[in-house]
């Protein structure tokens, strides 16, 4: 009686220990690397960095899904590091690609700061009405690529393409880089269509205009405001 207790006692002892080590297992699976991102196919974690590296014509392929977690681990966070920060080499790559695709577009630069994206191209077109045009359909091949947050500034003057270049010397912390950025944009928006405006309470660049969201001066740029000042004055003599 005593060694059919004491087996079965080991016995329970031992399906524990395996119960546990199940657990444990699972855990770590689940949880394996950063202690929050749930794993998928092939045992690889859910945001998978390399996916994109893929050589030749599978590359891209995948579809993009992550599912995040809070870790069984008591105190333990999802890591914010970098969770807004994109790819601006990339990115920049992408919408001037997508750019000189358009069918008036034969040259086009992009660069990408912070918050800001400034796109010089080349076209043919030389009425008003065509140049609108080509404005407003480059503005919206960059909004298509980029966060919403960014505002999106775009000009056809090839003298302009060359400042361009010039600010992609600089960095976010270059001396006196905002001010540099913000002379192009100035420059870029005197003579060069916009095209239309992105939405309500949004003027062609992105940027909020609607009173509801009480923006600050640094937020829209000076010549938008004058040039709407302009506008309204002229309205008002119509009137």
């Amino acid at each position: 009686m005593n060694k059919f207790i004491l087996g079965t006692t080991v016995l329970s002892i031992a399906l524990i220990g395996t119960a546990c080590d199940g657990i444990d297992t699972a855990n770590e699976e689940m949880f394996h690397n950063n202690g929050n991102t749930i794993n998928v196919n092939d045992r690889e974690d859910l945001y998978n960095e390399n996916s994109w590296t893929k050589k030749g014509a599978h590359r891209g392929e995948d579809f993009g899904y992550v599912r995040q977690q809070k870790s069984p681990t008591g105190g333990q966070t999802i890591s914010t590091k970098d969770m807004y920060s994109i790819n601006r080499e990339q990115v920049a790559d992408t919408i001037s690609k997508m750019s000189v695709s358009l069918p008036d577009v034969k040259d086009c630069s992009t660069l990408v700061t912070d918050e800001e994206v400034l796109i010089s191209y080349v076209t043919d077109k030389k009425d008003k009405d065509g140049r609108f045009e080509v404005a407003d359909q480059v503005k919206k091949t960059a909004m298509s690529v980029i966060p919403r947050w960014y505002h999106v500034y775009v000009t056809d003057d090839k003298s302009l393409m060359r400042n361009v270049e010039n600010l992609a010397k600089m960095d976010s912390d270059s001396r006196n880089a905002n001010t540099a950025i913000d002379d192009t944009i100035n420059l870029m928006l005197q003579d060069s269509p916009q095209g239309r405006n992105v939405d309500t309470g949004e003027n062609p660049n992105g940027e909020m205009t609607s009173e509801k969201y009480e923006m600050q001066d640094d937020d829209v740029h000076k010549i938008n405001k004058d040039r709407q000042k302009r506008k309204d004055n002229t309205d008002n003599m119509v009137d």
